[in-house]
């Protein structure tokens, strides 16, 4: 007689061998499977490669490791989480499905943020479960290289090994995942902040072509001076005293010291090196800027539904020490630094302050507002205006829900719409950064239809939302999601227009 546990056991067979994982709560689930070989040796630096099929059932019942993390500020706030990181290990995916049947349905893949040096698809918040139940959709989450494993930019010889990383998850997904009750050729890629950068760049990127037919960037699009520097990668070389160009000699250096001097480099000057280790314009596997790359119709054939959060930078602002009595003088020094890596003069400055200024009352107001638009809703705005010309399926949304920690000072800061997209809020330490009762709930069934909805065909709307036009330059409709769905034409118009000729 069968036990409970094994009468649980899944096993399905896919193009890399047997796969056995486990039914809990309606649900069948699959951990920790790798879509690439280890990248190590030769491969550390290099773009990934096909991982030899395996000949007895793989234990799919534990996700994997994490990838290599680097510093997380984030563990302030959360705690630090007990987690396995590995450099060989940690290419892998998780898969959660209704059936493993030939239904074919929809395919949600979801990217991690963290900075593009910390996180991973493991992480409890998450968990594809809710999701999967509440659509009949296939939820998958991935891993990939982070900070300068993945993202190490040296012309000529490596760049991109992160994101070349999630195309060979995709790719993977695309082969096998009908054998998990899903459907390859419908595919949603989602992400939120690094992820959802990866998600807008991977709409401009040749090799990524094909693998997805919707796409949703929560707080990511793509920074605005994403480029060709490489100053990071050459400072991070020097420290290790080795030749800019020679990866035999850095694919010999220990896995914990690269990730000490990483952290030396992103640490370094508060925010603006936070993203040091990221996406790089090389010329081959990004052949331009993402948004120059959209503008031109590089992605025309997929549905995009893209957003920001009303206070992105409060969650950031929080965890500077120096910002909490930033006054006037402060304001203006620190948006001289920040802008100043764009070419931004001195009167662009101070009529940014002037036009945010009269809506806000202190400097730390006026900051958080002006650092939210800078970085997350103008770059987001901008891949709408440029996608919208070739695919009429373009959506812009902007999350008002304010989170109750710190009597209410985060807002809507960044971050604090994953848990209502996962319907994970009542996670202990997520409940108090989302807040607890009957409205979200309502809130997060609401926006899990809306994604599910997109995910079926490519357009939001569904019964329990008001009518959800899509983008375009003349009325600029967005939907406010937040304690109620609200349609709005031209929000904070007047701020938008001010980074015209900027971003």
């Amino acid at each position: 007689m069968k036990t409970i546990a094994e009468t649980k056991k899944i096993i399905v067979e896919t193009k890399s061998g047997k796969v056995q994982g486990y039914r809990s709560k309606g649900i069948q689930i699959f951990k920790g499977i790798p879509y690439a070989a280890p990248p190590i040796g030769a491969l550390r630096f290099s773009p990934p490669a096909p991982r030899e099929p395996w000949k007895d059932v793989l234990d799919a019942t534990k996700f994997g490791p994490y990838a290599m993390q680097g510093f997380n500020a984030l563990e302030i706030l959360f705690g630090k989480l007990p987690i396995q990181e590995s450099e060989a290990d940690c290419l892998t995916l998780n898969v959660w499905t209704p059936e493993t049947d030939d239904a074919k349905r929809p395919v949600m893949v979801w990217i991690h943020g963290g900075a593009f040096t910390t996180g991973s698809g493991a992480i409890p918040i998450y968990d594809g479960a809710p999701l999967a139940l509440q659509g009949n959709i296939v939820v998958v989450t991935i891993n990939y290289r982070l900070g300068a494993l993945g993202f190490l930019y040296i012309p000529g010889v490596t760049a991109n090994a992160g994101l070349l990383d999630q195309i060979a998850a995709l790719d993977w997904i695309k082969n096998n995942i009908e054998v998990f009750g899903g459907d390859p050729n419908n595919v949603t890629i989602f992400g939120e902040s690094a992820g959802g950068m990866s998600v807008t760049t991977l709409l401009a990127m040749p090799a990524a072509k094909g693998f997805f037919h919707h796409a949703i960037s929560q707080s990511g699009a793509t920074r605005p001076t994403l480029s060709t520097d490489k100053q990071s990668s050459e400072t991070f070389m020097k420290k290790l005293r080795i030749e800019i160009d020679d990866i035999d000699a850095l694919r010999e250096v220990p896995t914990k010291k690269i990730v000490k001097i990483q952290n030396r480099i992103t640490l370094k000057g508060g925010m603006t090196n936070i993203l040091a280790f990221s996406p790089r314009v090389d010329g081959k596997t990004l052949p331009k800027h993402p948004l120059e790359a959209v503008r031109a119709g590089s992605a025309s054939d997929v549905d995009l539904l893209i957003g920001t959060n009303l206070d992105e930078m409060k969650l950031f602002s929080a965890l500077l020490p120096s910002m909490r009595k930033i006054d006037a003088d402060g304001l203006y020094k620190l948006l001289q630094t920040v802008t100043g890596l764009m070419g931004i003069d001195e009167s662009k400055v101070r009529q940014l302050i002037e036009i945010y200024q009269e809506a806000r009352e202190t400097p730390r107001e006026i900051i958080d507002a002006i650092g939210t638009d800078f970085i997350f809703r103008i770059p987001s705005i901008r891949i709408a205006e440029a996608h919208h010309i070739h695919q009429p399926n373009t959506y812009n949304y902007l999350f008002t829900w304010p989170s109750p920690l710190f009597k209410g000072r985060l807002g809507s800061c960044h971050a604090v719409e994953i848990p209502f997209v996962f319907s994970t809020y009542a996670i202990p330490r997520i409940d108090t950064f989302v807040g607890k009762g009957a409205a979200v709930k309502i809130l997060s069934d609401k926006m899990m239809d809306t994604w599910i909805a997109f995910a079926r065909t490519g357009n939001p709307n569904h019964d329990s939302i008001p009518e959800w036009p899509p983008y375009d330059v003349e009325k600029r409709t967005t939907m406010l999601i937040g304690s109620e769905f609200k349609v709005v034409e031209a929000f904070y118009e007047k701020e938008r227009a001010a980074w015209d000729g900027i971003i």
